[in-house]
């Protein structure tokens, strides 16, 4: 029987594959009762995370079949539908599971696009099978959404480059093994005198500055490069072309982002749905009344309408080929935006209950405000739809 959580499976947009490997992850994820994951250290639950999840083979997801990746006879790109469809089951199970894999593709996705061979054989495998944690530097204290605005700079010196500057919110920050860094090489060019650098944890001159405290606990960090060398060789891409890689990476993975919200919003449903059932109220159950269906009603039509424009924007990169840039701002802004009202409704019918500490309802209340933020702000996903629109006159 097709569960309503794996109810999507049969829509066009997935292969067989894709289908077994969510029913795989959806097992493998009960068998490990991976909603009452122990996560009072998150920097060692993460680290414990990865293990698993590299040890299960999921992280082989996040990287190219010929470094390690699970691809089989499917393109040796990432394949989008298959890293929404893990990032959906992890976020209904538990957020810092869908944190890790995340972090891990993302952290290491400028490698699979913009490194040499050299790069990718000696940092790929290793995120692949979970031996590795890897971050993603762009963001800094005046460049967030602005990233052409970034002020770190690297200078060459001889066959090294001198990293100086600051870089925060930086996810696995204080937890990485290393970090792909975006820095200014040309004070003049704007967003076309960036270039990205790996920058391995330990180098002298990379420093965790502060680590961050937010309302949905994670590895988060400040960080700081006071005269730091980093080799040449360890450059990603061409020179002054790391704001095109930066935005091809978060391209690959921002559709990821409304497939985490998703799942976000299917367990709060679970959640709801469990709760009506049960709770008994003028002598009968909350789920009698008219009003709680109703909102029932509008939940679903909700989930439903994030899900299907999540897997069309994997689908249009997967299968149709073109750029997917419409689509999948589209579906980060309304998967992250549903999920966030789907989640405060739900709450809202456990009443005093939904904001008890670290309830289920109560931690998804948290973890979705974050969503609406990263890899580009809700605000930021309508001007790209606008300008896509524009673009074609």
């Amino acid at each position: 029987m097709i569960t309503r959580e794996l109810s999507h499976l049969e829509w066009p947009f997935f292969d067989d594959a894709h289908r077994g490997l969510a029913r795989e992850l959806d097992q493998w994820c009960r068998d490990r009762n991976l909603s009452d994951l122990d996560d009072a250290d998150v920097y060692e639950a993460c680290r414990g995370l990865v293990r698993d999840l590299g040890a299960g083979g999921w992280l082989r997801h996040c990287v190219p079949a010929g470094d390690g990746g699970r691809l089989g006879g499917r393109s040796p790109r990432l394949d989008s539908r298959s890293l929404c469809l893990i990032r959906e089951t992890l976020g209904r199970y538990h957020t810092l599971a869908d944190f890790a894999f995340a972090m891990q593709g993302l952290g290491s996705g400028a490698i699979s696009l913009g490194g040499n061979d050299a790069l990718q054989r000696r940092y790929l495998p290793p995120v692949a099978a979970g031996e590795r944690i890897a971050a993603f530097a762009l963001s800094e204290p005046e460049a967030g959404s602005d990233v052409a605005a970034l002020a770190c700079a690297a200078r060459p010196d001889g066959d090294h480059y001198v990293l100086n500057g600051s870089k925060t919110w930086i996810s696995n920050g204080g937890l990485a093994d290393f970090y792909c860094v975006f820095a200014r090489t040309d004070e003049h060019a704007g967003s076309r005198g960036i270039t990205a650098f790996v920058v391995d944890a330990g180098t002298p001159g990379l420093e965790i500055q502060e680590k961050i405290d937010v309302m949905s606990p994670h590895p988060l960090a400040l960080l700081r490069f006071d005269e730091c060398r980093v080799p040449a060789a360890n450059m990603l891409g061409e020179l002054n072309q790391g704001f095109k890689l930066a935005m091809r990476t978060l391209d690959v993975f921002r559709c990821s982002v409304a497939a985490a919200a998703l799942g976000f919003a299917r367990r709060a449903l679970a959640e709801g749905l469990a709760h009506a059932r049960g709770r008994k109220m003028f002598g009968q159950t909350l789920a009698d009344f008219q009003l709680t269906q109703a909102a029932f009603g509008d939940i679903a039509a909700e989930i439903d309408q994030s899900a299907l424009l999540t897997y069309r924007a994997a689908w249009v990169r997967d299968v149709a080929g073109r750029s997917s840039t419409s689509e999948t701002a589209m579906a980060k802004m309304i998967s992250t935006e549903s999920a966030q009202w789907v989640i405060d409704r739900v709450l809202q019918m456990f009443g005093g209950q939904g904001v008890v500490k670290n309830r289920p309802i109560e931690r998804l209340y948290r973890d979705i405000r974050a969503l609406r933020i990263y890899e580009g702000a809700t605000e930021v996903q309508k001007l790209i739809i606008a300008r896509e629109l524009l673009k074609g006159g």
